[in-house]
């Protein structure tokens, strides 16, 4: 297989920008003719921002000519150069290109800037490694048209590069595609198991397979509830549903075999299931189902509540007014981000509001009484500020605001992760911060916050520096993290952090960071700028992902809702479609049915 690496030309500002363009992107074939976009023709890997020492503000990076190559112990290199946040020249960079590792062309570690020893602006460089020689050969042009090479034992070791020397010139074989956009820079052959993990992991797999057992033997219909039908996709991957079986036919009183047809269970939700709400998040409390989310239809001004026995009644069940800014003379303002979270077997939720304007957001909590409803505004508390482990306020109010505060269980202790942004003296942009958290008094950290997260890739800060919007999944031997990030636009996508579940998650060093996006306006047509999800488990074991995303480019913030999957890794998959969760020509399944 042949993996092609590009970068591709800026589109509206909305659409692909530069941020987004200026950076790698992949594609496959297997015949260097027909070529295959991946990551729905994404970039995959960004250059990091500069953060400045003087106020600790970001200044944003790209790249261009990207040059994938293979390093000698058979794992990847990529060397590009570096430049400003628009694709112009970059001062920092200046004589230098930048040098990326990769074991598998998924995930990548930044290694830094490779100083070529020479004061001038590099055009394009290519890199590879001299097996005769046992060394890495760079070789590069500057503006003006002349060549270099400098050379490396060990290109890891940044300053074990020589002087540069004069060379004659390179040529880049040229690559032809009609992926739209698509800026080819080189092509590199990859090995069998390289590239069906580059295509199984970016690429969306198809369900191409339904098994359910040929025999099932039971006594009664709930018996039958317990058996799942097995769907199987491209990738190897697979998902239980239920079954909905038609019964007519069977006389439960009467034993014997009886051949029945079932349709595969799937749940289907178009989208928006609500317009111009945002942010949203659905719990299952007490055999019911809440939904709350941020109301754009009056500026943020309220939060409404849905109560329903199922997921599906949520869509039309009717909004009860919860909060408003005029019942607390502490909140007068905004109504941000709600977040429902059980703590100790007692129901919270987690929001930002305002006093004034938006330099005074800041994480609140209010408690459902013991025994309350929640969709009665009267059996909830009086929200309270969160604060420091030693009681003094979490930010500077008119200065520093903190929001999208979730709440997560691990290893017998709660810990929160918020955003927190800092606007005076100088504007940082938004942060994630995670801590302990007391669970008697939820409103209190039991530890100092710690930063895990800055908006340092293009997609991350395109158009603004912020990343926000977390929220934990935790499965079997992971703790995910997926957060959103750039301005609440069309350009706004959902990332990923990954954390060990035994880990201490106060270090920052346990965290880690995917550098490409899960879901962004590519990854759905129709859909554009996903973001602030959230996930619930339905009564069958279902998760399910719940976030925000336009129907238009300039169309509100509405909700949606759609099945996480899980790749062959066992992480996270925010954009397998219904279609491709459940081809309808398997949906029909048949089995004997013995009853006993």
């Amino acid at each position: 297989m042949y993996v092609l690496a590009y970068t591709r030309q800026p589109l509206d500002e909305q659409i692909y920008d530069y941020k987004l363009a200026y950076s790698m992107h992949l594609a496959y074939s297997t015949d260097k003719i027909h070529f295959q976009a991946l990551n729905h023709n994404s970039g995959v890997l960004f250059a990091k921002a500069v953060e400045n020492v003087e106020d600790g503000t970001l200044k944003a990076k790209s790249l261009c000519n990207p040059y994938l190559f293979h390093l000698a112990d058979d794992s990847f290199g990529v060397v590009a150069i570096r430049t400003a946040a628009d694709g112009g020249p970059d001062e920092e960079s200046k004589g230098h290109v930048l040098l990326f590792k990769s074991p598998d062309l998924l995930h990548y570690e930044e290694i830094g800037l490779i100083d070529l020893k020479s004061d001038v602006f590099v055009a394009d460089v290519i890199c590879y490694y001299d097996s005769e020689e046992g060394r890495y050969v760079i070789h590069w042009c500057d503006e003006e048209g002349n060549y270099y090479r400098n050379f490396s034992r060990d290109l890891l070791e940044l300053d074990s590069i020589t002087a540069p020397e004069k060379a004659d010139p390179f040529v880049v074989e040229p690559v032809s595609t009609d992926i739209e956009g698509a800026v080819p820079r080189n092509l590199i052959k990859v090995s069998d198991s390289v590239g069906e993990r580059l295509v199984k992991k970016l690429t969306v797999p198809d369900n191409i397979k339904i098994e359910v057992p040929e025999t099932i033997y039971v006594s009664s219909p709930e018996d039958l509830k317990t058996v799942k039908a097995k769907a199987l996709y491209s990738d190897g991957t697979e998902d239980f549903k239920a079954v909905d079986w038609n019964l007519d036919e069977v006389d439960w009183n009467v034993p014997g075999s009886y051949k029945i047809t079932g349709t595969v269970h799937q749940d289907k939700y178009k989208f928006p299931i609500a317009e111009n709400r945002a942010d949203p998040c659905i719990i299952k409390w007490k055999d019911k189902y809440y939904f709350i989310a941020t109301n754009d239809t009056d500026g943020n001004r309220t939060l409404y509540i849905r109560e329903a026995d199922t997921i599906p009644g949520l869509l039309e069940a009717e909004e009860i007014l919860l909060l408003d800014n005029k019942t607390y003379e502490h909140i007068g303002n905004f109504l941000w981000a709600p977040e429902f979270h059980v703590i100790n077997g007692e129901l919270y939720i987690f929001f930002a509001a305002s006093l004034h304007e938006f330099f005074y957001i800041e994480a609140h909590v209010m408690k459902l009484r013991s025994g309350g409803n929640p969709a009665c505004a009267a059996d909830w508390s009086e929200p309270r500020r969160v604060v420091r482990r030693d009681g003094s306020e979490l930010c500077e109010a008119g200065k520093v605001i903190s929001l999208d505060m979730t709440c997560f269980k691990i290893q017998g202790e709660y810990y929160v992760v918020w955003s927190q942004r800092q606007f005076l003296p100088v504007d940082q942009g938004a942060w994630l911060y995670i801590a302990k958290l007391n669970p008697e008094k939820p409103w209190q950290l039991l530890t100092d916050p710690v930063v895990i997260c800055k908006p340092e890739f293009g997609w991350e800060n395109n158009h603004v520096f912020v990343v926000e919007g977390a929220y934990a999944l935790i499965t079997d031997d992971k703790l995910f993290v997926t957060y959103s990030g750039a301005l609440v636009d069309a350009t706004y996508s959902v990332g990923l952090m990954i954390a060990e579940k035994d880990a201490d998650l106060l270090n920052p060093d346990n965290w880690t960071k995917i550098n490409y996006p899960l879901l962004t306006s590519s990854s759905i047509p129709g859909e554009f700028g996903p973001g602030h999800n959230s996930y619930v488990i339905d009564e069958q074991g279902t998760i399910w992902n719940i976030y925000h995303a336009r129907p238009g480019v300039d169309g509100p913030r509405s909700s949606g809702i759609r099945r996480v999957h899980f790749d062959i890794d066992g992480y996270p998959r925010l954009n397998l479609p219904e279609e491709k969760d459940l081809n309808p020509q398997l949906a029909t399944v048949t089995t004997e049915l013995i009853v006993q």
